[in-house]
């Protein structure tokens, strides 16, 4: 080996790999400068309900200016359906996308019959009123953390939430839950008398809907000694299920190494990366 070869070798790699990094970052950094970004608070998605309902059913949107047809990302956030407030994922920004950050109405002021009901009016919200916000709604897709996380599948799975608003959950671009339940969610268990780790899944848990034509699924999960109450293990069931019941477009990641909070800081790589391959399928 030649003196020093080995270090010249090293050196061309780095470069190699810093105008690769640079190709790929240069078209958003180029967007982000000719279409400013700009957030819109607050917007209601709901005009009826009490005071509670007018203060929380709302959502913040997050878009480039002078843009149309680009993807969305409706974003839940977490909080065991009892607390948690809307955010735009700083991972999300600046990257082409119209990113809508959702509250809703929490446990126990309300049954999780209508924190769901307010999932449902907050998808038909996005479908309606996207395009005004420079998105198309054909490519939206839902995704959020815990309890976000099993509002967007629960919605995305049991299409009778969106029928209400004539809307065929099929049209979803994905459904992409971070840590999310697939039972029933441990916090209407205890609302139920049922013991934290008793599983139960009735009406309101997402692998009951388990059905081959749905969008497609990109289950992602902390791992496995760090998650919640066997939280990667009935997600991994409801993967089974997926498959076997015969979709074709569901996986399962399980992020070793990372807690039930943790996990969702790389989840967004996957988010990212399974949405590029979708929308170069439209």
């Amino acid at each position: 080996m030649v003196p020093g070869a080995g270090g010249a070798l090293t050196a061309g790699m780095d470069m190699k790999r810093f105008v690769i990094i640079l190709y790929l970052w240069l078209p958003s950094l180029c967007f982000s400068q000719a279409n400013p970004y700009r957030t819109i608070p607050d917007i209601p998605y709901r005009q009826e309900g009490d005071a509670y309902a007018q203060e929380r059913c709302r959502l913040d949107v997050y878009f480039p200016e002078n843009s149309e047809n680009l993807p969305v990302v409706v974003w839940f956030h977490g909080g065991g359906l009892v607390g948690g407030e809307k955010f735009i994922p700083d991972q999300l920004k600046e990257h082409g996308t119209v990113v809508v950050a959702i509250n809703y109405r929490l446990l126990h002021r309300v049954t999780v019959r209508e924190c769901i009901e307010d999932a449902a009016a907050a998808v038909a919200w996005v479908f309606r009123e996207i395009e005004n916000y420079g998105g198309n709604a054909d490519r939206i897709f839902l995704s959020g953390h815990s309890a976000g996380g099993y509002l967007i599948t629960l919605v995305g799975l049991d299409k009778r939430w969106l029928q209400i608003y004539g809307i065929d959950a099929n049209r979803l671009a994905a459904l992409i839950p971070f840590s999310g339940q697939a039972i029933t969610h441990y916090e209407v268990r205890k609302t139920r008398g049922i013991p934290e780790y008793e599983p139960a899944v009735d009406e309101y848990a997402p692998i009951r809907y388990v059905r081959a034509d749905a969008p497609p699924l990109v289950i992602v999960s902390g791992g496995r000694e760090l998650e919640l109450y066997g939280r990667y293990e009935e997600n991994a069931y409801f993967w089974r299920l997926m498959k076997v019941a015969g979709h074709q477009e569901c996986y399962l990641y399980e992020l070793d190494g990372f807690s039930h909070g943790s996990m969702a800081a790389p989840a967004f790589h996957i988010l990212k990366n399974h949405m590029k391959q979708i929308l170069s399928g439209k």
